[in-house]
């Protein structure tokens, strides 16, 4: 009770030195949000340019600004190093490195484990460690737990609840919105003990205005899983009915639209060129191969992946059908993409399906180019490609223009105007 009662008092009088371990699109916004609230925040990464990046105040997140960025580097609120070492004077350490998928779609802990053996070699007693990167239910008791009691420092082991604090608390970080921030989207967490959970949810209602503790830190770990698995379900059902609707003859935004209108019972999701970013295709892979582990198999998951990922070759199929009708081969035609990130308005291509089109496009013998005003390059499965620099020449000059991205800054009654012939992934027009 007495390391438990100490930390409390520093992080109530925001005194806790907080580590943030990974600086990327989670990492950096969560750093930012604890230095507003008047913490210190050092950030841990091992990337190098990342360091010296946030160090020279300069911002690669797009949600944070580089001059409010400079101005907490340069008032000592915060400062980035590639030295583990530093946790040796941290109250807290908030994990949040990538979990990616593996080339057989199972999760990849790597990072995470790697990141856990450095907290654990500079664990001392009174210290809060909280996991915040997505993964499967039982990571952080089955994997993060055992290294942080036994300490890989030779020292004495360590007992959770009592001489240190070990919690899950999911990211939930939507690039590019405005309206829920780290500050304002309520954070789920889930403590090792009572003690672990009540240490995790005193500190993030320092920053976070809204703290949702639940039993244990997999049930927060599944809390994650379902958020994602549900919108990957859910768009992956519309995407069929769009399907359905092509081979029956009707407009499926318009039946979209229609049973809109019901007041209850009916939640609107949208039809598109596949799924893209850092959590829909990738989560709830992590809960399906849990359950694989305990021979269960998870149908509605492995069913929503398969219609999601075959989007982009749908689309594909209608440029090649639009350019049939003005009596055009796809092999040798120009073929213009109108956006390669994932979603509108942000730079992230991660996982985007506008790439997956690119992609079975050139095998057709397609010659691509595109335009993002947010993505100047980018190199994918062996091919690399700059933006266009005249969108208007680029558009007349192409034989099909496919929009994959909808920006907001795209002007879509010119695009019509000036474009010979559109394929619209996204119904913008």
């Amino acid at each position: 009770m007495k390391e438990m009662q100490a930390l409390l008092q520093k992080i109530e009088n925001h005194q806790a030195r907080i580590a943030i371990i990974g600086l990327g699109y989670v990492g950096l916004p969560l750093a930012t949000a604890f230095v507003k609230n008047g913490f210190s925040v050092t950030g841990i990464d091992v990337d190098q340019s990342k360091v010296d990046a946030i160090n020279q105040g300069i911002s690669y997140v797009s949600d944070i600004a580089s001059e409010e960025l400079g101005r907490w580097v340069a008032g000592g609120q915060l400062n980035a190093t590639t030295d583990y070492g530093i946790l040796d004077e941290m109250d807290v350490a908030i994990i949040c490195v990538p979990t990616p998928l593996n080339k057989t779609r199972d999760p990849d802990v790597r990072f995470l484990l790697s990141a856990g053996e450095s907290v654990a070699a500079h664990l001392h007693p009174g210290m809060l460690i909280v996991l915040e990167s997505t993964t499967y239910p039982g990571t952080t008791e089955e994997l993060l737990l055992p290294m942080l009691e036994k300490r890989n420092n030779g020292s004495e082991p360590c007992k959770v609840g009592k001489d240190f604090f070990l919690a899950f608390s999911p990211e939930r970080i939507d690039p590019g919105r405005t309206d829920f921030t780290v500050e304002t989207t309520p954070k789920v967490v889930g403590g090792m003990t009572p003690e672990c959970l009540q240490v995790a949810t005193t500190l993030y209602e320092q920053a976070v205005s809204s703290v949702v503790p639940v039993s244990s830190p997999a049930a927060a770990e599944m809390t994650k899983l379902l958020e994602n698995t549900f919108r990957a379900v859910n768009i992956a059902m519309v995407n069929e009915v769009a399907l359905m609707c092509d081979k029956l003859g009707l407009d499926v935004w318009e039946i979209i639209d229609a049973a809109a209108t019901k007041p209850y019972g009916f939640m609107k999701f949208t039809p598109g060129p596949g799924v893209g970013g850092h959590c829909i295709p990738l989560d709830p892979h992590y809960l399906s191969w849990k359950l694989k582990t305990l021979n269960y198999n998870a149908r509605f998951i492995q069913l929503a992946g398969e219609i999601n990922s075959d989007m982009p070759r749908y689309w594909v199929e209608k440029v090649q059908d639009a350019l049939n009708d003005v009596e055009k081969a796809i092999k040798g035609s120009k073929i213009l993409i109108l956006g390669v990130a994932y979603k509108k308005d942000i730079d992230d291509v991660r996982e985007s399906p506008a790439l997956d089109i690119i992609a079975l496009l050139q095998e057709k013998g397609a010659a691509i180019h595109y335009h993002d005003p947010y993505v100047p390059e980018f190199t994918y499965a062996g091919l690399y490609l700059r933006s266009e620099t005249d969108l208007d020449s680029a558009l007349q000059e192409a034989d099909c223009v496919v929009i994959a991205t909808d920006h907001t800054q795209y002007q879509w009654e010119k695009v019509a105007e000036l474009a010979a012939l559109l394929v619209d992934t996204r119904h913008v027009l």
